[in-house]
């Protein structure tokens, strides 16, 4: 059911609390923002409550300071961007409760922008604080939760704040349930699922989910090493999840049984090392050996892989093909990536690493749609219910 939004209340001069995911990625040395991407995500939320009046009060939180003040997590950078984006001043606040906090959010005009600083260092945000929640919610009249890439957590902003101000959904939020509900309730078929990426725990439940639902599962990355083991091929010293082998059967088995062509690699690349110097070999899956191991699918996969995505008219891709951050192992990515790009479907990418590849090599306008939310988008097409979306009104109600 679709949730209410901001298009559905009163915003004028009100005191908008909005949940972003500015969770930006950092150089490590200079701090400068790598990929403003999730900031500019939510733009179109921001206007639309600026335009109208609305008092903007913005909060998010800026990597893994686990409760604590870390200075080059603070948001100051974020804010700074922001404004130059907006083409106006983003007010930034050295906490995002207190006083002091509460002055500035106070006297904050109408059509303004303040950010509040890095909600996670605070622990009582991870905890779902129930009074961090209300020291939130004193802040504001309205709530507003456009950050679905936080929506899988019950934190106090994404959660336990909808139990003290009125709630709604952003319009990022909405755009991000409408488009990954669409490709499980109605896709356009032949449907793909081209999954990747370290680990086949991290995804078992969304093939569970969609294995009634899609045409094509292509596998490929680090996670195509267990369902290889599973059928028995030698993986050498690629990462085998050995508490899902049996997963992995089930899995294949269930494939076959609901006529779903499930391809894993026919040849890959492995080397003995990761590093910048490391050289790659193409070997057949029959010729692994023990002591190498797997850093991408090989020419004839993704020859293969391209054939069946050719034929499709949906695409939901989540993983890198190999260990892409590494230039000589990323070819299997790029190629797909390139593939797509140039596919007449309905692209949806799962966000996470999978997004930032799109990023990074300018191929973000010729996807349908890129999710801001990697966990969050898995967990979603898992069929599980995500805190923060189930915190949130129904429209009809």
């Amino acid at each position: 059911m679709a949730k209410a939004t901001i298009r559905d209340i009163e915003i004028s001069s009100k005191r908008v609390l909005v949940r972003v995911d500015f969770n930006v990625p950092l150089d490590e040395e200079t701090g400068v923002i790598t990929d403003d991407s999730r900031i500019r995500a939510t733009l179109p939320t921001i206007r639309y409550l600026t335009s109208r009046g609305a008092r903007v009060i913005l909060c998010s939180h800026l990597g893994r300071p686990k409760g604590k003040v870390v200075e080059k997590l603070r948001l100051a950078t974020v804010a700074q961007r922001l404004s130059q984006i907006l083409g106006q001043p983003v007010k930034v606040t050295k906490d995002c409760v207190g006083s002091e906090v509460e002055r500035v959010a106070a006297g904050l005009k109408p059509g303004g922008v303040l950010l509040l600083e890095n909600i996670r260092f605070h622990p009582e945000e991870e905890k779902n604080d129930a009074a961090f929640a209300q020291g939130l919610a004193s802040l504001a009249d309205l709530y507003v939760n456009d950050a679905f890439g936080t929506c899988h957590r019950a934190h106090a902003s994404v959660v336990g704040i909808t139990n003290y101000l009125p709630a709604v959904a952003g319009l990022l939020l909405e755009k991000e349930i409408k488009t990954l509900g669409s490709i499980l309730e109605n896709p356009a078929h032949p449907f793909a699922a081209l999954l990747g990426g370290a680990k086949v725990g991290d995804k078992i439940s969304m093939i569970e989910n969609i294995i009634s639902k899609v045409d094509y599962i292509l596998v490929g990355g680090g996670m195509a090493a267990t369902f290889l083991k599973a059928e028995s091929y030698e993986t050498g010293q690629s990462l085998v999840e050995g508490d899902k082998l049996k997963v992995a059967v089930g899995l294949l088995e269930k494939a076959s049984r609901n006529g779903v062509c499930l391809l894993l690699p026919v040849d890959v690349v492995i080397a003995g090392e990761i590093s910048p110097e490391a050289k790659g070999e193409t070997v057949s899956i029959e010729d692994i050996p023990r002591d190498k191991r797997i850093v991408d699918i090989g020419p004839k996969t993704i020859r293969i892989f391209q054939k069946s995505l050719l034929k499709c008219k949906t695409v939901f891709w989540n993983g890198p093909m190999g260990i892409y951050e590494t230039p000589q192992f990323a070819a299997g990515t790029k190629t797909l990536a390139r593939v797509l790009a140039n596919l007449d479907a309905t692209i949806v990418i799962g966000g996470g690493s999978t997004a930032e590849v799109i990023i990074e090599m300018g191929l973000a306008d010729k996807m349908s749609f890129v999710s801001t939310g990697g966990g969050a988008s898995l967990d979603f097409l898992s069929g599980k219910a995500l805190p923060g979306i189930e915190a949130l009104p129904d429209r009809e109600s």
